[in-house]
């Protein structure tokens, strides 16, 4: 569906600009889009990169499944369906471990893993379990403590305070969260009274 959306507007935009007279124009955006697209890149990347090597430090060192320990009371909350030592539990705190560092790009295997290892359980597998529900809502709801690649783009940009989005992204996925859980809550608890 995504890809029709861009299909669109790229469709559209080439249009617009061909049937107004402006291909020089187009060619121009053309090429000042790939060249900011690299620019971005390049900048970011460095950041990612370190990033995504503490992630790997921290995974290898068994850093990961401490925080894990730490994390597997407020998870046996969360996923109630789950048993104390199943695999996904892991993933799943990786993955926020890696959202809380604002990583959604290093958030993503892990996030895979939870999902396949949910998946395996599933005795529906055309279904989502309650369990994958409640981690979608986890996982995009995704609380950020340091939104690093926010950062990472703001410094890019020439920001005079890149860090001031450090609180308001603190509110706002600490809130958005709280929200999410709270109804796939509700909604479980009214299933299961129907």
């Amino acid at each position: 569906m995504v890809t029709k959306i861009w299909v669109f507007f790229i469709l559209s935009g080439s249009l617009f600009y061909l049937f107004s007279g402006n291909v020089s124009a187009l060619n121009e955006q053309i090429l000042k889009g790939g060249t900011d697209g690299l620019k971005l890149l390049f900048s970011m990347m460095p950041l990612l990169i370190m990033w995504s090597g503490i992630m790997k430090i921290a995974e290898d060192s068994l850093l990961l499944k401490k925080f894990a320990k730490v994390l597997r009371p407020l998870l046996r909350i969360l996923f109630p369906s789950l048993d104390s030592n199943h695999p996904a539990l892991g993933y799943i705190s990786s993955n926020i471990a890696a959202n809380l560092l604002g990583l959604g790009s290093a958030a993503t295997p892990f996030g895979l893993k939870a999902m396949q290892a949910l998946q395996n359980d599933n005795p529906n597998k055309l279904e989502a379990t309650e369990a994958m529900v409640t981690f979608l809502v986890l996982n995009t709801g995704g609380v950020t403590i340091i939104p690093t690649t926010v950062l990472a783009l703001r410094i890019s940009y020439g920001s005079t305070n890149p860090s001031a989005i450090i609180i308001p992204s603190i509110i706002a996925t600490f809130s958005s969260n709280i929200a999410g859980l709270l109804y796939d809550y509700c909604k479980r608890r009214k299933k299961r009274y129907e």
